[in-house]
């Protein structure tokens, strides 16, 4: 068995706007179980990537880490990317987003590495609205080290051992709602109808898009206790809305009856277009997702879609005036002006 992917393709097969192939947003081959629902998330940010012309380049792609964790390593090879320790991705995305705001940074993570012991920095990176699309691979459970309960494993749900989870599962999407992040989104790894639109707007947002995505763990966490299974996920599973984005560059057209579709024009010009499927649905209201976020966990339900974006929202670059050039880029007349430049700032103090 190969495990070396071929280089030659079609001669007929399509480039997207910047010259690229599909392939071309691949990476290694991977090595999670067969039927792992975070192989999913990775196509589905290949064809996210593809469709919207991003060049690999200006992509920088961070992690952590767990089975989530691995995933960069098998999309977009030509991009940036860093694979830091337990839990401190989102430093290492602040930090390299204050160093160069001309990139697009993506963090990949899963729900021990978030709700657990990346919490603190999880919280701190939405609360800053640092600028980065953060995706949640979750699983509920611990599978790369055999499978235990995570933070967001619901109570009373049955492990593939026999036992009992006693603890009140962490709901990243209502949390990311309270600490009033920009862009809020949960799918479905299984879904990519849904996730791939989902994973193209959150690129186009400003500041900081969060998407939680369920992503059965086949080995350990697809048994008839679990609700995060492939069977219990599809027969519990409820869209707020059809969702579909637009870029700016391609001619739009909306055909839906009166009523049936929300219209939402992002900062560089491309447009979120929902088909409702509940009349009452309005992703720029917060407090109507909290409401039907928390009605659908009476209700047994996962409720998936576009919760809340906001399109107003100030970036942290914004927040902080930070440079608009890159630091690699500042020249030594930027980063010593002279003298009389500190003597102008001395005067300001006085």
């Amino acid at each position: 068995m190969s495990y070396i992917k071929p280089q030659f393709h079609h001669p007929e097969l399509k480039k997207n706007k910047v010259g690229y192939y599909k392939t071309d947003y691949e990476g290694v081959i991977s090595t999670l179980c067969a039927g792992c629902g975070h192989d999913s998330i990775s196509s589905a940010i290949v064809h996210a990537c593809y469709e919207i012309s991003l060049e690999p380049h200006r992509l920088a792609k961070l992690s952590g880490i767990g089975c989530s964790s691995k995933t960069p390593a098998y999309f977009l090879s030509n991009s940036h990317g860093f694979n830091s320790v337990h839990g401190r991705m989102p430093s290492v995305a602040t930090g390299a987003g204050l160093a160069n705001r001309d990139l697009i940074y993506m963090g990949i993570s899963g729900d021990g590495d978030t709700a657990s012991i990346g919490m603190g920095q999880f919280v701190h990176a939405v609360r800053r609205n640092i600028n980065m699309v953060y995706i949640v691979m979750n699983n509920g459970c611990y599978g790369l080290t055999k499978g235990q309960d995570s933070a967001t494993a619901d109570f009373g749900s049955i492990s593939k051992s026999g036992s009992e989870n006693p603890y009140t599962a962490i709901d990243l999407v209502g949390l990311a709602l309270e600490l009033n992040a920009g862009f809020v989104g949960r799918s479905f790894s299984g879904d990519k109808s849904q996730l791939v639109p989902m994973i193209k707007a959150a690129l186009s947002h400003p500041g900081f898009a969060f998407i939680d995505v369920i992503s059965p763990c086949v080995t350990f966490n697809n048994n008839q206790g679990s609700t995060k299974s492939y069977s219990y996920v599809r027969d519990h599973i409820e869209a707020t809305s059809v969702l579909d984005f637009v870029p700016f560059e391609e001619e739009i057209k909306v055909d839906y009856e009166d009523g049936t579709s929300a219209e939402l024009e992002l900062f560089n010009g491309s447009k979120i277009v929902l088909s409702k499927i509940s009349s009452h649905w309005d992703p720029r209201n917060k407090i109507l997702a909290k409401k039907y976020l928390n009605e659908s966990k009476e209700n047994g339900q996962i409720l998936t879609g576009l919760f809340y974006i906001d399109t107003e929202t100030e970036s942290f670059h914004k927040k902080l005036n930070t440079v608009t050039t890159p630091l690699n880029k500042l020249s030594k007349n930027d980063l010593c002006p002279g003298s009389s430049k500190l003597t102008d700032i001395n005067k300001t103090f006085m």
